[in-house]
């Protein structure tokens, strides 16, 4: 796609309107911020993790395609590696992309917070929603995505999509050094519990506030809301919308594409 055909950036995004009526809402923009800044080192040597190749395209791309698939993300903004802009925009000049979307690519920060609020900056002042959403979890359905979207039309400033544990999980006290034993020190309630995934969405003003406000170190931007004090609500996920960390992520990955395509031709 031609640099015309994208939007340009703008450094002051407008406020979103939050609180407003629900016909106001249902007619709001939609953004997605995929931070692909990241070395993802434990996959292990080579290529940034975003840029590995999942049954031979990148993990960005189909990262970037499974926002585009929603018909209601008409913006994605790809916050590439700082000297890395360059090289994702041309991986996404390259590969077919729906044509109902624009795309934007921004160099990112050392942290994925500063490249999530460099993407922020990047969004035009027209767009109210925003979705976050990690370039490692390539294969999440738009059925998810779409929930997420949903939810913030009717009304939430923070929406997540998760899923249960099936696991039991253990509240540890960490151990002085690696492999050491780790005594327990509680037993959560699972049925409370949920694995949250991406894509967050937000009303925009929520997300530029929480960004504005919020410095320690968090590990997602719902997490940044709740700082604030504000009520982060949960839609149901999907397995497939799992995070590729490590090789074997990756090789189950490859299965549920292999899957997709002899059944859906995906």
């Amino acid at each position: 796609m031609s640099d015309e055909s994208r939007p340009s950036p703008t450094e002051t995004p407008a406020p979103a309107h939050a609180g407003a009526p629900a016909a106001d809402r249902s007619r709001a923009r939609t953004a997605a911020v995929i931070p692909a800044a990241g070395r993802g080192v434990r996959l292990g040597p080579g290529a940034p993790k975003a840029l590995r190749a999942l049954g031979g395209t990148p993990m960005l791309i189909h990262a970037v395609r499974a926002m585009a698939a929603s018909r209601g993300v008409s913006l994605v903004v790809v916050v590439a590696p700082p000297d890395g802009a360059a090289e994702v925009k041309n991986l996404l000049d390259t590969h077919a992309l729906p044509e109902w979307t624009d795309f934007l690519v921004v160099p990112g920060g050392e942290s994925r917070q500063e490249s999530v609020r460099l993407g922020l900056d990047a969004l035009p002042p027209e767009y109210d929603i925003v979705l976050v959403h990690d370039a490692a979890r390539p294969l999440v359905p738009v059925d998810t995505v779409d929930a997420v979207i949903d939810a913030v039309r009717e009304g939430a400033p923070a929406v997540v999509p998760a899923v249960p544990l099936a696991d039991t999980v253990k509240q540890v006290e960490p151990a002085a050094a690696p492999g050491e034993p780790e005594p327990v020190v509680a037993t959560p309630e699972r049925a409370r519990l949920r694995a949250v995934q991406t894509p967050q969405g937000f009303d925009r003003a929520t997300l530029v506030r929480a960004h504005g406000t919020v410095t320690d170190d968090v590990t997602d931007d719902a997490s940044m809301v709740e700082r604030l004090g504000l009520t982060v609500v949960v839609v149901p996920g999907h397995e497939e919308a799992f995070k590729v960390t490590r090789p074997l992520d990756l090789v189950l990955a490859e299965a549920v594409l292999a899957r997709r395509r002899l059944n859906d031709g995906f």
